[in-house]
């Protein structure tokens, strides 16, 4: 590896200077002072493992360490400017970071938000605050057909597939998910040993349906049901679609399939490796359903769902009109914002396709409770959520639980360089570069992992208690309030509308009659209304 040899290089040098001074001038003596003081930080910084900057590049990785200490407005103007694009805030990335590593995550001065801005929301306190309970809470999923539900916390590693990440990566999740008692969402690309390191699973099926899949690439029951009997595997996610890129599928370019990834993924090694845009196991609402109701049996009854960033509302009613038919439904509903999504999308889609998580959230949750089956259906988001905070108001706007993947990659050392499709992952995350995952200690970064997690979950409830609940499910929509102007601000009960059990089906809505009357469950596509 070029950097070893590097340092290697580096340390023959200290030593030759070392004999040049003993044997020669005097004034060599300087010289080989500083050379042995940088080969010595050399070796350290490559054997070290807290961090991966100074593994990958030793020496030189202290320049950002030497900016954060010198002047923290500096550090901060060189990472916006060089390793950030559209990131979390200053706030929160500071906070992650110090959460991941077990520091003082409090802040001075105050709040830094424009609280008179269009848009600021927050949580409403309580002049009779409660304590937190000890434990967190915890959310059973697993409907009336579900014979082995499983209990998912409040926050969960979203998905991300080997392939994306680095198997380091993927082993320092999976230890920290287990460490922490949460689940670890496989991302569509096969179920790997890296994700099999002892956390509970939540096995995800896109629609090339990477290891359960025939040779031509369609759904392979037996494969499935085999792999899905793996006690680690406590749950199966369906992907309709994905928050970064809702409505196309992926590619793997040829290089990039190793031998690895294609053994995974079931798919030949060193050829170009195509996720398609829609499933081949089912074209309609109705044949989605019987697929999940098929994935559930072959399962052994374990909970399946599926994910989706929502598009049309039609659709998504169309799926649920289905539901009632078959007297079917999935054990739950993973939303997928539009902001969220760590993988390379085209600018377009990021930026201008499907809903944002508080839209496509409240949807799913008011369709499944105005078609009676909210009860039985819980709803997972994924969206940038990174604090207590985000996951209290995913609560209140519809969530029973959260799911986050920047945030988590974030824990383990990602800093958001942005060149995760380059293979030049500057910290062993984004990259199947085995020289720069290495620089990823799995032991270290799957202790930040269960640290991040537990003090997030922790400062939810705290939250919680604050505003006088102990129970998320007490959790009500005025209890988040949002300013729309100068001199007006009204809470999520006021500015939305919420459906009341079963009332799309007995006296539907003005405001939802249209598309109610448009969804069939037999075809996606009736006359589509956004």
């Amino acid at each position: 590896m070029i950097r070893i040899a590097l340092v290697g290089g580096l340390v023959l040098l200290a030593v030759a200077a070392v004999v040049g001074a003993v044997l020669g001038p005097w004034g060599l003596i300087v010289v080989a002072v500083v050379l042995v003081v940088i080969a010595a930080v050399a070796v350290h910084d490559v054997v070290q493992t807290r961090h991966s900057v100074l593994r990958n590049y030793p020496v030189l990785g202290h320049l950002r360490y030497l900016l954060e200490a010198l002047r923290p407005e500096l550090q901060q103007y060189f990472i916006e400017r060089n390793f950030d694009g559209r990131p979390f805030d200053r706030d929160v990335r500071s906070l992650i970071y110090e959460r991941a590593k077990g520091t003082n995550a409090e802040q001075s001065f105050g709040t830094e938000r424009d609280l008179d801005a269009d848009g600021y929301e927050y949580l409403v306190h309580s002049v009779a605050p409660v304590e937190p309970p000890s434990t967190p809470a915890r959310v059973r999923v697993g409907g009336p057909d579900c014979t082995r539900p499983y209990e998912m916390s409040l926050l969960n590693v979203s998905s991300m597939s080997f392939g994306a990440l680095s198997g380091n990566a993927l082993s320092a999740l999976n230890a920290g998910a287990a460490r922490g008692g949460f689940a670890h969402d496989t991302g569509e690309g096969g179920l790997t040993p890296y994700h099999l390191g002892g956390a509970d699973v939540i096995w995800e099926i896109g629609s090339g349906y990477f290891g359960c899949r025939t040779s031509d690439g369609r759904f392979d029951p037996d494969q499935f049901a085999e792999k899905a009997a793996d006690d680690a595997v406590k749950c199966v996610s369906l992907k309709l679609s994905q928050g970064a890129k809702p409505g196309i599928g992926g590619v793997l370019p040829a290089a990039k399939v190793t031998a690895e990834i294609a053994r995974y993924r079931g798919v030949p090694q060193g050829e170009k490796c195509v996720s398609p845009a829609g499933h081949s196991a089912f074209s309609t609402p109705r044949g989605l359903i019987r697929f999940v109701a098929q994935m559930r049996d072959l399962a052994g009854g374990k909970p399946v769902g599926f994910k989706l960033c929502v598009g049309s509302r039609v659709e998504l009613l169309a799926i649920c009109k289905a539901m009632l038919d078959e007297q079917v439904t999935p054990d739950f509903i993973i939303v997928d914002g539009s902001e969220g999504g760590t993988a390379a999308a085209p600018l377009e889609y990021e930026d201008h396709v499907g809903l944002p998580l508080t839209d496509g959230l409240m949807t799913v949750h008011n369709a499944l409770v105005g078609v009676g089956l909210r009860d039985r259906i819980r709803v997972g988001a994924s969206g940038k959520v990174a604090t207590g905070t985000d996951i209290v108001k995913r609560l209140i706007q519809g969530a029973d639980y959260t799911n986050s993947a920047r945030a988590m990659m974030m824990a383990i050392g990602c800093i958001q360089s942005q060149r995760c499709h380059t293979n030049h992952c500057p910290v062993g995350v984004a990259t199947q570069d085995p020289a720069r995952a290495r620089a990823l200690d799995v032991t270290d970064k799957s202790a930040r992992v269960q640290r991040y997690q537990e003090a997030t979950v922790d400062e939810a409830m705290r939250i919680m208690a604050s505003m006088g609940v102990t129970d998320p499910a007490d959790l009500r929509p005025w209890m988040l309030r949002k300013r729309l102007g100068p001199v007006s601000q009204q809470s999520y009960a006021e500015i939305y509308e919420w459906l009341e059990p079963g009332e799309l089906v007995a006296d539907t809505p003005a405001s939802w009659a249209e598309d109610w009357l448009l969804a069939d469950p037999d075809s996606f596509t009736p006359g589509v209304r956004l």
